[in-house]
């Protein structure tokens, strides 16, 4: 009989497949005989039905594996081809920190695996192994270096992908042109990607997630970004691209969550952001807006994070808020120009009052300034106490002598 296999997939900052296979009819029969010696020969404890803890078919007379998960492997764990033929009816393969060496995996493998995981695990990936999965509908590998010429070489062969992480995998060179147009959730963050974000990304009417943070992408957003209308997740902080919020991204109702902190965005901050009603996290930190912030003080309460410091141009109308609402960021003139903090001053007038204290509060010194200062109008004020007491004394003994000759010559 065929399993029928259900995919949940969720989609947090981590991507976890789970496979449950519904079988249609109940089954007595136990595990392969040779996948029970894989798995021995992988330290896996088979004393039990390996079925009842994980993913099998119900054929006949032997179950056969269609799910393996290998967690915290030891010095023990070795892979090898022999085995991995073995282990051939898996469709879901799962590696969790196993430091394990990659080995040549059969092509009866390569082609039933729908769904590859390898976190802090294979050593050793290139772009040419990964791109021998042509099946694959789900790719997540992360913390694990690949040598590729670049990402193209890895999808571009995977016409059934609908989800890719390649994430922390020391990727270089520039984003693909051409994109799986089933992908629902790409994430390439922390790679050293350069280049431009390509148009035909915007293709993607089904995308939810988008992550290319803390990469090296340049160039400004595309204008087109508002094609992306499933999208929820975008985060594309921590990269150095330029230009303004494009007005299109007002089309894109349901993004929940917005991350394009540091990076050298200008412009003004686009007031239909606040239109965006399901939007919960905000961050436009460290860019180079200007002009007068456009939100509302219900907008940002109604945010879970709310982030605009950095932005040295930018200012909000102090009426529109609560004083006890903190930003980061001047308060705004009558003009909409942010009010600078006051200049430092040097008139000796003016220290009488000071305490030292709140001025150095303000940066740039001025509290060790302002106390050096007051030591010099000290030192301007008189003789001090001990030069003072040498002349009375030298004074008196003069007075002395001159009083004891008048007297002696009396």
């Amino acid at each position: 009989m065929t399993p029928s296999t259900t995919i949940t997939t969720t989609t947090t900052f981590f991507l976890f497949l789970i496979y449950f296979t519904t079988a249609t009819s109940s089954s007595s029969t136990t595990l392969d005989p040779n996948q029970l010696k894989a798995l021995q020969y992988l330290h896996i404890s088979t004393t039990h039905d390996p079925c009842t803890l994980s993913t099998c078919d119900t054929a006949t007379p032997f179950r056969h594996l269609t799910a393996l998960r290998l967690t915290d492997c030891t010095a023990d764990h070795r892979l090898s081809t022999a085995v991995l033929t073995a282990l051939s009816t898996i469709t879901t393969l799962t590696f969790y920190n196993c430091h394990i060496p990659v080995v040549h995996f059969p092509t009866i493998l390569t082609t039933n695996l729908h769904s590859l995981t390898s976190i802090n695990s294979l050593q050793r990936l290139t772009g040419v192994f990964l791109s021998r999965f042509h099946n694959l509908t789900h790719l997540y590998i992360s913390g694990d270096p690949i040598k590729a010429s670049g990402i193209h070489i890895i999808t571009s062969n995977m016409k059934s992908l609908k989800s890719v992480t390649l994430s922390n995998a020391h990727l270089t060179g520039y984003l693909p042109k051409d994109w799986n147009p089933k992908l629902t959730y790409i994430d390439f963050s922390r790679n050293k990607l350069k280049g431009t974000i390509p148009t035909s990304l915007t293709l993607l009417k089904s995308l939810k997630v988008l992550n290319f943070s803390s990469n090296n992408l340049n160039g400004v957003i595309p204008n087109s970004f508002g094609d992306l209308i499933s999208l929820e997740n975008l985060s594309l902080s921590s990269n150095s691209i330029t230009g303004p919020i494009p007005g299109s991204m007002s089309n894109i109702p349901g993004l929940v969550h917005l991350d394009l902190g540091s990076n050298q965005l200008n412009g003004v901050i686009p007031e239909f952001i606040s239109e965006m009603r399901e939007l919960k996290y905000l961050n436009l930190e460290n860019n180079k807006f200007h002009g007068v912030l456009p939100f509302n003080e219900s907008f940002i309460k109604s945010l879970e994070v709310f982030k605009i410091n950095g932005n040295v141009d930018l200012c909000y109308k102090s009426s529109v808020f609560s004083k006890d609402i903190k930003f980061g960021i001047p308060p705004c003139d009558k003009h909409g120009m942010p009010i600078l903090p006051p200049p430092a001053t040097h008139e000796p007038s003016s220290l009488a009052g000071d305490d030292g204290g709140s001025n150095g509060d303000n940066g740039g010194g001025y509290g060790d300034d302002n106390l050096e200062k007051k030591s010099q109008v000290n030192d301007y004020r008189g003789p001090s106490k001990v030069a003072l007491g040498v002349s009375i004394g030298l004074s008196s003994m003069v007075f002395l002598v001159i009083f004891s000759v008048l007297l002696f010559k009396c």
